[in-house]
């Protein structure tokens, strides 16, 4: 036998514990200098099969993998592998067995009196209060640096695990469970793609793969996030890598206005996220979701600066339409407030007149952020009608300023205003 390496019979004591009835966990810690590499294999529950969930921690990177059981027989053959003074611990239901290297390579063995404890598999379908409890998030939570790596949820991350689970609930109240959306003729059901636009660190486009996958069980989803950052795209694919959802999440480092979604995703899109993209770049994400024909877009709009500026530049004119506003526009509290108001209306009444069913709501607390408006919408009315349409050109033609997003949607948007107002 090499130094380091276990007896024969020990590790077919541990390979027989590990895949008999009664296995809980299995962890082994590897000493590095000052660091220590740290692996882990329990079993769980994904889709009603059970798998073998391997989590692997190197100087405070965790990497995740669901295995089945030929992979998990390779893993822990690489785990018997590893060179070094190190400890294993075995637990199973009848009782532990722990085993420690030491600095000169002798395996020290200790097993504990027998027991009688019961395994608990641990599911990725049980339902509980908040959507992140809804599944087995504690991967995607300790990956993502939301959560300690005991699994405890990080005082500084709180308020973005809130923000997680609000964003998730929306999409359960819009998109619904995959049941709810099933063809009538039983045909296969094709893709779910959901993109996010401006995805920055992908906390909400991970967590969005994992809640449609595995609370609302669409069998076949793919989410893709968009950034321009180059740092932050190289960030967000090394957590799918770390979650083994590598192809199933996507990543592309892109402008929006120049990101071309058939180059990733020849289906479309279903669903189109954007959360507080400044100013313009959130009429971008909608302008996309407009002309990728999703079903549905959920935004949550940040500063609104574009209006401002048209309004600042209106209001020095001779009977300007914001001249009795003058001694609101004059505080710039005030005027930043009312600017965010008037631009969501044009982008509501805008999508509402292009065949969107709008909803404005809070979708976090104002405790959380001031920014927590969302614009839930679905595409499921006529484009065009006359109501909408007159609400927004009496609101736009009063306050004397074309909003960015009509600009941009021109072609769609304005054969819609040129019918109406030819119809007068």
């Amino acid at each position: 036998m090499e130094k380091f390496e276990l007896e024969p019979k020990l590790r077919d004591e541990i390979r027989d514990r590990v895949f008999g009835d009664g296995f809980i966990k299995l962890v082994q810690s590897v000493r590095r200098g000052g660091s220590q590499f740290k692996i882990s294999m329990r079993l769980v529950e994904i889709g009603g099969q059970t798998k073998f969930q391997a989590e692997m921690t190197d100087d405070g990177q965790v990497q995740v993998k669901n295995l089945d059981a030929a992979a998990a027989r390779e893993g822990l053959e690489e785990i018997f592998g590893q060179k070094g003074a190190r400890e294993l611990h075995l637990i199973t239901t009848k009782g532990d067995l722990h085993v420690r290297v030491t600095k000169k390579g002798h395996a020290l063995v200790s097993r504990s009196a027998e027991m009688n404890r019961t395994a608990v598999v641990h599911q990725h379908d049980r339902v509980k209060n908040l959507p992140l409890t809804a599944f087995d998030a504690t991967a995607f939570l300790r990956v993502s640096g939301i959560a300690d790596g005991e699994g405890r949820i990080k005082a500084s991350m709180r308020g973005k695990y809130d923000q997680v689970n609000e964003f998730l609930k929306v999409v359960n109240e819009t998109v619904g469970p995959f049941s709810a959306q099933q063809g009538k003729d039983g045909s296969a059901p094709r893709k779910f793609v959901a993109v996010d636009c401006g995805c920055g660190k992908a906390y909400l486009t991970v967590a969005l793969y994992c809640y449609l996958s595995e609370v609302l069980k669409y069998p076949d989803v793919k989410v893709i996030g968009v950034d321009r950052r180059a740092d932050v795209i190289a960030a967000a694919n090394k957590m799918a890598e770390s979650l083994d959802l590598t192809g199933r999440v996507v990543f592309v480092e892109a402008d929006l206005t120049d990101f071309d979604l058939a180059s990733v995703s020849p289906e479309g899109a279903d669903l189109v996220v954007s959360l507080h993209a400044c100013d313009t770049a959130t009429d971008e994400a909608l302008a996309r979701g407009v002309e990728w024909k999703a079903r549905y877009i959920l935004s949550a709009p940040c500063c609104q600066h574009e209006l401002q500026k048209r309004l600042a530049e209106l209001s020095g004119r001779a009977n300007a339409p914001s001249a009795p506003f003058a001694g609101l526009l004059r505080q710039s509290i005030l005027r930043e407030r009312l600017c965010d108001i008037l631009t969501d209306s044009f982008r509501a009444l805008i999508l509402r007149i292009l065949g969107f069913k709008v909803q404005v709501v809070e979708f976090v607390s104002s405790e959380a952020t001031a920014r927590n408006i969302m614009l839930k919408c679905e595409y499921c009315v006529k484009a065009g009608q006359p109501g909408p349409t007159s609400e927004y050109l009496e609101l736009r033609d009063f306050w004397g300023a074309v909003p960015w997003l009509e600009t941009r949607l021109s072609e769609k948007l304005g054969r819609y205003l040129d019918r109406f107002e030819q119809s007068k």
